[in-house]
């Protein structure tokens, strides 16, 4: 019997409309500087927002040693802690993880996975980038200014938040809120971009159902961004005018320092809910293309077309949609009505359905395939792992009645880390290998060599093993802690009645492992930047993989990306595995007829 592969066909549309006109630099800054080619773009983004993120991992060390050996270092005072806890926080999930997810890969992968020759706003997407390196720069700012950057949490809850007594409480607290003023505007050029490019430059046959998951989630993540950013721009906006012209939108009639404020009438509580309005969403913002990359990680490198492709795009836009009402079980503890906790502990348990049916689509996928265990593999298979166990963790806090009493320890920061940082990380580190050779047009370097033979990849696996190994031996500990009632933000908790000695221990050695960590992330970036010079050349299509970004004609790909003519999309992105194919896969620009004849011959 003849195998007919998913969704192939013959018969592909004309075009509709004409290519779109590209503009060339002629000049270094025009093209590498004020670039309007989104692979440039994306690596800027991409390099900005590794370097803040190093920042952030720097005030993560200095969070580490207070804690585990107190009063040992005089620079690292109470406020100083505040606020390295603020910023490592702030940076890491909005400066980072969204602009890398989004503003990196976003730009990078969707015009080349949907046959584009770029975005359909260049100059709009080269602003945008600006805009977001400026608010890097307002945010970079708090640092040196009087007071210090806000020590406020990086909810930046009021009134808290600018009431003094609080670090960073005058010039630190309005740069951080004008930052993220900045930065959701420069967000908003560059998310209009993505979501036009997705629906209006397709390459002729590439329908929404043939597109990759990766497509897919910062598709459905950007959606989420452009309706839950608003939420955080006015809230920004609001705070502001509480600061500068003693509004109250947020800040109640209180004393403090003595005296009594000027505000009259403001509800803390407005600034909660618009904050996690924003702030639940944030979570899929980051998580949604991490779920759509590693699909497309674990189904090349398995050789295995995915488990459920239909079921796994709604599952996004699910989940993307759910995302909408789930914010409150961020709020059990500020004394909601327990009939409003109920309805969101309930819709908590619901997002969990469609978030558990893309665990089982991976696991089925891995199930029976020929699975190879690359370095971008390993990181898929970690972040299974991590985004298992955070989630398990996560049924705890979503339920008010278990959540009040856990919300205020380290048990909360463990979970949110296994969900919200490290299992991300472990996407992005696994997509940076794996397009690594289509970005640089070159492998990673390979090590030394060794009773005679390449130890190949050796720091790219040094620097995986490291990284799972040591995160768990960071945050499984934590959970420990949290429930025997370590709080956190505290600057120490040494001489408690409550807790036993073996907190503190325990707390030196996670500090220990993260600092281990951390290490692996600088042999990384070594890895990278050195590989981009010393290692060798990288063939056109490594993996085998059937996207279309792996089928153009220079590696990596010039300005226009597929040459003089766009490719033609025949059928879906998981061809894997096929009977009858040498190759064992068909790439989604391959006509019918040519598989056929290669079958025949």
């Amino acid at each position: 019997m003849e195998h007919i592969a998913h969704d192939e066909t013959s018969f592909v549309r004309p075009a509709e409309v004409g290519e779109m006109e590209l503009y060339h630099p002629k000049t270094w800054l025009g093209k590498y500087v004020f670039s309007q080619d989104a692979k440039t773009i994306a690596i800027q983004y991409a390099g900005t927002a590794i370097a803040i993120g190093m920042v952030a991992l720097v005030l993560s060390w200095l969070m580490r040693l207070q804690l585990a050996w107190p009063n040992t270092f005089a620079f690292i005072d109470p406020a100083y802690y505040l606020q390295a806890v603020t910023m490592h926080g702030m940076i890491m999930v909005v400066y980072l993880l969204t602009a890398l997810f989004l503003g990196g890969f976003g730009n990078y992968l969707i015009p080349l996975m949907v046959g584009a020759r770029d975005m359909v706003f260049p100059w709009l997407n080269m602003i945008s980038f600006w805009v977001y390196f400026t608010a890097v720069l307002l945010l970079a700012a708090s640092f040196f200014v009087g007071g210090g950057s806000t020590g406020a949490g990086w909810t930046l809850y009021p009134p808290q938040a600018i009431l003094p007594g609080t670090p960073g409480s005058e010039a630190g607290i309005l740069l951080m809120l004008a930052s993220l003023a900045v930065f959701i505007i420069g967000f908003t050029m560059g998310g209009l971009n993505y979501v036009v490019t997705i629906l209006q430059a397709r390459t002729r046959g590439m329908t929404l159902m043939r597109m990759p998951l990766t497509v897919w989630g910062i598709f459905v993540a950007t959606v989420l961004a452009l309706f839950a950013f608003p939420a955080l721009f006015v809230s920004a906006i609001m705070m502001s005018l509480d600061i500068l012209l003693g509004t109250s939108f947020f800040m109640p009639a209180i004393m403090t320092m003595g005296s009594e404020s000027e505000h009259v009438g403001g509800n803390p509580l407005l600034f909660q809910h618009l904050f996690w309005f924003f702030g639940h969403p944030e979570v899929y913002i980051v998580a949604l293309p991490a779920f759509g990359i590693v699909s497309d990680l674990i189904s090349v490198h398995a050789r295995k077309n995915i488990f459920g492709y239909r079921m796994m795009v709604w599952a996004i836009v699910i989940i993307g949609a759910l995302s909408f009402v789930v914010w409150a079980h961020h709020m059990y503890v500020s004394g909601m009505n327990p009939y409003f906790g109920f309805f969101f502990a309930t819709t908590t348990l619901i997002i969990a359905v469609p978030t558990a049916l893309k665990v089982y689509n991976w696991v089925l996928t891995l199930w029976q395939g020929n699975i190879h265990l690359t370095v971008p593999m390993l990181f898929s298979i970690a972040f299974l792992l991590f985004f298992i166990n955070g989630g398990m963790t996560g049924l705890f806090l979503g339920n008010a009645t278990v959540s009040m009493p856990l919300s205020d320890t380290l048990f909360v920061v463990a979970h949110f880390h296994m969900v919200m940082a490290v299992a991300p990380v472990m996407v992005v580190c696994g997509a940076i290998y794996h397009w690594y050779p289509k970005i640089t047009g070159r492998w990673y370097h390979e090590g030394p060599k060794i009773t005679g033979r390449w130890y190949h990849e050796g720091m790219a696996r040094f620097h995986f093993w490291v990284t799972f190994v040591g995160s768990y031996l960071v945050f499984l500990p934590m959970h420990y802690l949290g429930i025997m009632g370590v709080p956190r933000r505290y600057f120490e908790i040494t001489g408690t009645t409550f807790l036993p000695d073996s907190a503190q221990s325990v707390n030196a050695s996670i500090t220990i492992a993260a600092l281990v960590v951390g290490f692996a992330q600088l042999v990384f970036i070594y890895n990278l930047v050195v590989s981009a010079f010393n290692g060798r050349k990288a063939p056109g299509n490594p993996w085998n993989a059937t996207t279309l970004e792996w089928q153009t004609a220079h590696t990596p790909p010039e300005h226009g990306n597929f040459g003089d003519e766009l490719p033609c999309v025949y059928r879906w992105a998981y061809d894997y595995s096929v009977p009858g194919v040498e190759e064992d896969f068909i790439p989604q620009n391959v006509p019918p007829r040519d598989r056929q004849a290669e079958v025949t011959q």
